[in-house]
C-alpha cells in the first residue's frame, strides 16, 4: 500500500510517499480502506519532534473516514463494509495518511450513510476536541454564554456549532471575512479578534460563563478580564511554551476555574464520535471542509495547516 511517511524529524520536506506492507488487524482492530484523513497542526508537532511519537519511519494523521477491509477475530460490533470514522491515532500508534490502517474499537464510529467522508475525517479530532473541552470540562449549559476564541480555525468552527446545539449564546472571535459566515454556523456575535476594544465588546455581549482558549499565551489575561464570576476556561492550544496573567490579582477575583486539556486522553472516543456523528447527520454540525489533498501533497497540506488562513478543516484523500 502507499503511505506517507517521515524518516526523520524535520520540516514538510521529510515527508515522502512510501510503498510498505498493508497492516494487519490485532484481535481487537479493524482494518480500514481510508477514503478520506485530516491534517492537524499537532500532525506538524510530532513531525517536528515537538512531541516525539513512536519509532520512525512514521505515518502522520490522526482522523480518518474509510469502509471496514477486515476485521479482528474478536470483534463483533463491525464488519467488512460498514463505513466507519475515527481519530486518535497518530500518537502511540501508526497515523492515517495513507490507503489502509488499522485502528481499535474505542477510537471508531459507524459514520452515517447521509455523511460523506470527507466530512467523517475533517469532523473527527476536532469534534471530540470541542465536546470534551464544553461538555465534558465544562459543562456547558442551555442559556450559558460561550466565548470561542478563533472560530474560524479547525476546532473554531466545530466548538460554534457544538455550543449552539446545546443552547447556548455564543461569542466568537475571528477575521472579518469569516464573520458571516460563523454567524450562519450558529455564532449569536462574531467579533474581529485584531479589535482594539476587544474586552469591552466581549463584555457587552454579556460576559461569559464559559471560554474555549486555543491560544492561552495570547489570551489567557483577556479570559480572566472579559469572564463571569466563577467562569470555566478550557485552554487547547498555545503558540509559545508559556502563558501567564499580568493582572493576577484580577483573575484571582473572578475564581476561574482553568483547565487544560489534550483530545487525546479522552477516555472514550467512540461514544464522542458516534454523538457526533449523529449531529452532523441531522445538520447540527457541519465540518467545512477548506481544501483536499492527495498523498503526494500532504507536505503542502501540513504547511497550509499552519501558514494559511482559512474557515474548516483540510483533508487528504488517498
Amino acid at each position: 500500500m502507499r503511505a506517507v511517511r517521515y524518516h526523520e524529524h524535520g520540516g514538510p520536506e521529510v515527508l515522502r510517499v512510501d510503498d510498505i506492507d498493508r497492516p494487519e488487524p490485532d484481535d481487537d482492530e479493524l482494518l480500514v480502506a481510508v477514503r478520506a484523513a485530516g491534517i492537524n497542526p499537532v500532525d506538524t508537532y510530532f513531525r517536528e519532534g515537538s512531541y516525539p511519537p513512536g519509532d520512525l519511519p512514521w505515518i502522520p494523521g490522526s482522523d480518518f473516514a474509510g469502509v471496514v477491509e477486515a476485521v479482528g477475530a474478536d470483534v463483533e460490533a463491525f464488519e467488512r463494509g460498514d463505513r466507519v470514522f475515527g481519530t486518535g491515532l497518530g500518537n502511540d500508534r501508526q497515523g492515517t495518511c495513507a490507503e489502509y490502517l488499522t485502528a481499535p474499537l474505542d477510537k471508531v464510529a459507524r459514520l452515517p450513510d447521509g455523511v460523506a467522508f470527507d466530512e467523517g475525517a475533517a469532523v473527527a479530532l476536532v469534534g471530540v476536541t470541542a465536546w470534551r473541552a464544553l461538555i465534558d470540562h465544562a459543562g456547558l449549559e442551555p442559556g450559558e454564554t460561550c466565548l470561542v476564541h478563533g472560530g474560524s480555525g479547525g476546532v473554531g468552527h466545530v466548538a460554534v456549532q457544538l455550543a449552539s446545539a446545546t443552547g447556548a449564546r455564543v461569542t466568537t472571535t475571528a477575521s472579518e471575512s469569516y464573520h458571516d459566515r460563523l454567524d450562519a454556523l450558529g455564532a449569536r456575535t462574531v467579533l474581529d479578534y485584531a479589535r482594539d476594544d476587544l474586552v469591552d465588546a466581549v463584555r457587552e455581549e454579556g460576559e461569559p460563563d464559559v471560554i474555549l482558549d486555543h491560544r492561552l499565551d495570547d489570551y489567557l489575561q483577556i479570559d480572566a478580564d472579559v469572564a463571569k464570576l466563577g467562569a470555566r476556561v478550557i485552554g487547547i492550544g498555545n503558540e509559545g511554551s508559556a502563558a501567564g496573567f499580568d493582572d493576577i490579582s484580577g483573575a484571582r477575583s473572578k475564581e476561574l476555574s482553568i483547565t487544560l486539556m489534550s483530545m487525546f486522553n479522552t477516555p472514550d472516543i467512540s461514544t464522542v464520535l458516534d454523538r457526533l456523528a449523529r449531529l452532523v447527520a441531522d445538520g447540527e454540525i457541519a465540518p467545512e471542509i477548506a481544501g483536499v489533498y492527495s498523498l503526494e501533497e500532504v507536505a503542502d497540506a501540513q504547511r497550509d495547516v499552519v501558514d494559511e488562513s482559512f474557515l474548516g478543516k483540510l483533508v487528504v484523500e488517498p
